[in-house]
């Protein structure tokens, strides 16, 4: 692993229709991707929290999966590649630069670098909870107040489908899944 590729790791926000819309929030630490579930989406709004709750980590290679997820299995539903990029971790005062020391604190502080979302942003655990934590956009030059970005950009920034045109294609046999191969091209 080069310098370079420790300081910036990869992060994916899936737009997940399972049971209920959401978006799967996942940063890469310790080979893994760490993964919370954010009911209304990400913000650049700094003036708002949005909820993000802890679920399971997922594996490195899920991080750029778009496609159907098949019933009967954990979060079946469609799943769309809504953002990406890569992460730097920024690491506390105290407790070195260990993104998963961040998490035991209950604090993870980074900055993103995608599609959609760029600039500062921190995690937050909520006093008392395991699994509730908090996203917040750090007031920067990226934080745009009043502006409302999962409503205005529904698509892939894969595939550039929505999930309207995803369930289209599910009802019609024809829904195909997207994966970056190791070269940048989609299976």
């Amino acid at each position: 692993m080069t310098k370079e590729r420790e300081k910036n790791r990869i992060f994916t926000i899936q737009k997940h229709a399972a049971s209920h819309l959401h978006y799967d929030f996942r940063l890469e630490m310790g080979g893994i991707l760490k993964s919370w579930a954010i009911p209304k989406g990400p913000s650049l709004d700094p003036s708002v929290k949005r909820l993000a709750v802890l679920v399971d980590d997922h594996a490195l290679d899920y991080a750029d999966f778009e496609g159907v997820i098949e019933e009967g299995s954990y979060g079946a539903g469609l799943v769309l590649v809504w953002d990406m990029g890569d992460y730097e971790y920024i690491p506390p005062s105290k407790g070195g630069d260990d993104p998963m020391a961040s998490i035991r604190i209950g604090k993870i502080e980074f900055i993103l670098y995608g599609h959609r979302l760029k600039g500062r942003f921190v995690l937050l655990r909520l006093k008392g909870q395991e699994k509730n934590w908090l996203l917040i956009k750090a007031k920067d030059e990226f934080a745009i107040p009043d502006r409302d970005i999962v409503s205005e950009e529904t698509r892939s920034v894969l595939s550039k489908r929505s999930l309207e045109e995803m369930k289209e294609e599910e009802r019609m046999g024809i829904l195909k899944t997207y994966r970056c191969g190791k070269d940048g091209d989609r299976q």
